[in-house]
């Protein structure tokens, strides 16, 4: 059973994590699509944080997070390897869309990368629900 911090603080990254993916919409309605993209991601990023925090992890990496995600929770089966791939396209996308200047992220990516960052935000939810029930 999870105490009440731990609790309070996978309820702040849930939250962080739904702010992004809202902030993700808007920024695709006005076809701002690299940021979308990283606004994608980072909803990824949180709810992965709150992943971890159900099993008293906390990373400051991305790549850390990313790889103890994958290792106590894909490995395990708790999670899909869809979900690993979700996370990977995501990762770069938005690593590429940031940082290369000559990368032009498609509306069609763009708007991959909010389906996946939906979908594998619904699937954190319900597992930390799974949690407490």
């Amino acid at each position: 059973m999870l105490d009440e911090i731990a609790l309070s603080m996978i309820g702040l990254r849930l939250e962080k994590a739904r702010e992004c993916l809202s902030d993700a919409e808007i920024m695709i309605s006005t076809d701002s699509y690299a940021s979308s993209a990283n606004r994608s991601y980072y909803c990824i990023f949180h709810a992965i944080h709150a992943v971890l925090l159900t099993v008293g992890i906390s990373q400051k990496k991305h790549t850390g997070s990313i790889a103890e995600f994958r290792r106590i929770f894909v490995k395990e089966g708790v999670f899909s390897e869809a979900s690993s791939d979700i996370i990977g396209d995501a990762f770069k996308v938005r690593t590429k869309s940031d940082y290369d200047i000559h990368y032009v992220v498609s509306r069609s990516e763009v708007s991959k990368q909010l389906e996946n960052a939906k979908a594998f935000l619904v699937e954190v939810e319900e597992y930390i629900e799974s949690l407490s029930a």
